[in-house]
């Protein structure tokens, strides 16, 4: 079992689209790369680098990539071998290294899937088409909409000053489409309320 999780020293995007290239399951780029991604250019540091697999499709991806690379289940705060044959049900988040001594390089997040609708674990009636959460860069990088992401960083149970900054820096350039949904889904999660709601509500 590990317990260096500040060691850390991710891929890069290129890096990691050279890897899964060659893996033949839907994926694509999440946490704060997507949203620099989406902007274009890097609008700040990234201490690790997230990948999203459907929990449907994880023997693939697992198969693919241990030959190469120690696979670790992140759960309750722990760090465990994932072990081959060893189906995930529950555990969302795999940390990836080269070997039980090497800086970790990767995060894998598994998001779960029904009727090829894409499932937002923390409020599972929030819903969308898989066809609908992604956007590709013009080099052909899959990474998840802007949107989705924000709802990720704003929905978690300590949003960090880092989430603070890329709602900041993603909002002004969000399209009402993309704004309202994610004050929908904020509002579905939060009842009570949500300062982001207030912000997307002033943001024009």
């Amino acid at each position: 079992m590990r317990s260096d999780y500040s060691n850390w020293e991710p891929l890069s995007v290129m890096e990691i689209v050279h890897i899964f290239n060659d893996i033949p399951a839907q994926w694509y780029i999440a946490g704060g790369w997507a949203l620099d991604l989406y902007l274009g250019q890097q609008s700040r540091e990234h201490s690790d680098i997230d990948i999203t697999i459907l929990r449907e499709e994880q023997t693939i991806v697992y198969e693919k990539l241990s030959s190469e690379w120690t696979l670790y289940k992140a759960h309750h705060g722990k760090l465990s071998l994932w072990e081959k044959g060893e189906h995930l049900d529950i555990v969302g988040d795999v940390w990836v290294s080269r070997d039980c001594k090497s800086p970790f390089a990767f995060q894998l997040m598994l998001v779960d899937t029904e009727q090829e609708q894409w499932i937002y674990k923390r409020q599972p009636a929030i819903r969308r088409p898989l066809d609908d959460i992604l956007l590709t860069t013009a080099s052909g990088v899959p990474y998840l909409k802007p949107e989705i992401q924000l709802l990720y960083k704003g929905g978690g149970s300590q949003v960090r000053p880092k989430d603070e900054q890329d709602l900041m820096t993603v909002l002004p350039i969000l399209n009402e489409q993309a704004k309202e949904w994610l004050r929908y889904a904020l509002n579905e999660q939060f009842p009570e309320g949500h300062p982001w709601v207030t912000q997307i509500n002033n943001s024009g």
